[in-house]
């Protein structure tokens, strides 16, 4: 990311993600007493938690400053451990070390196809009233059915090539209006987004989101600094859609076979239920806006052309 590279001095993604992770630690969870007078720096020092770790601090230091790209399974998990990391982080710091030990690459990565398929489309179509979208890795709406694009208020008044969750997110002011609990929907945005940062960093698709994002939204910026890499896959959400009113949906992310980094974003409610009865006024309040079929089926590839 452009704001990384101007920054490229500082090391590499995993020294980054130790230092960031490293500074919300206190010594009281580390399980150090903290000295007399004031810290200059939040969270623990470097020798800290080398020591804590079982490394030196001349070896942890290269290591956060990129000069070290080789630490051990068991360095990775006496790291993770001191820094508290969940299973998620710590499975991220394995990616990262991993990626770190590579050698550069000959060429730069190519963007992922975002075409998924016209069976796709079908199987969209038949989850209806079921609000239902597919998004690529960098959370480019690919394809969906009415329901689904409604539920991200304002998007379907988008160019399609502008269409991503995370842009319409911190881009669009209504969005904030959309979602109860809005701090989890941003953290999660960018958790998927500054996952996939740590193990292909130089992905064209990647780097051009999250530099418009860093250039345009101050909230970006402070939790992408944050380095916090765990996204949701499941859960509940609550909506609240201009024509339907509130709703509470839960919902399941699905990896699509064959679609590397293609998701399919599905909700449901209970038949019977409140909820379900709106989800269903909420297909067809769509229908009636965006048309029969809202698109679902037309592969991206040729929509964005």
């Amino acid at each position: 990311m452009a704001r990384e590279q101007r920054n490229g001095s500082d090391g590499t993604e995993l020294g980054r993600f130790l230092r960031a992770h490293r500074t919300r630690v206190t010594p009281e969870q580390a399980g150090l007493k903290a000295g007399p007078g004031l810290r200059r720096t939040p969270g623990l020092r470097r020798e800290e938690l080398a020591t804590l770790s079982g490394v030196s601090i001349d070896y942890y230091t290269r290591l956060e400053r990129g000069k070290e790209s080789h630490p051990s399974p068991s360095v990775v998990d006496a790291l993770a451990r001191v820094l508290l990391l969940d299973e998620h982080a710590h499975e991220h710091l394995r990616d990262l070390a991993v990626c770190a030990a590579r050698p550069t690459a000959a060429e730069p990565p190519t963007a992922p196809t975002s075409s998924v398929g016209p069976g796709v489309g079908l199987l969209l179509e038949s989850l209806r009233p079921h609000p239902a979208v597919v998004v690529g890795r960098t959370m480019d709406l690919l394809a969906w059915n009415p329901g689904g694009l409604r539920l991200f208020v304002g998007m379907e008044q988008w160019p399609v090539e502008k269409r991503n969750v995370a842009r319409w997110i911190f881009l669009n002011p209504g969005a904030r209006t959309v979602f109860d609990h809005w701090d989890e929907q941003v953290r999660a945005c960018v958790g998927r987004l500054r996952a996939l940062a740590g193990t292909d960093p130089d992905a064209p698709d990647l780097v051009g989101l999250v530099d418009e994002l860093l250039a345009e939204s101050p909230e970006f910026v402070q939790l992408w600094d944050r380095y916090d890499v765990r996204a949701h896959t499941h859960g509940r959400k609550t909506f609240h859609v201009p024509d339907v009113g509130t709703l509470t949906l839960d919902y399941q992310s699905m990896q699509l076979e064959g679609f590397p980094g293609h998701r399919m974003v599905a909700h449901y409610a209970e038949p019977g239920t409140p909820d379900h009865d709106k989800m269903v006024l909420l297909d067809m309040v769509a229908t009636g806006s965006d048309g029969p079929n809202a698109e679902p089926a037309e592969p991206a590839e040729e929509k964005r052309n």
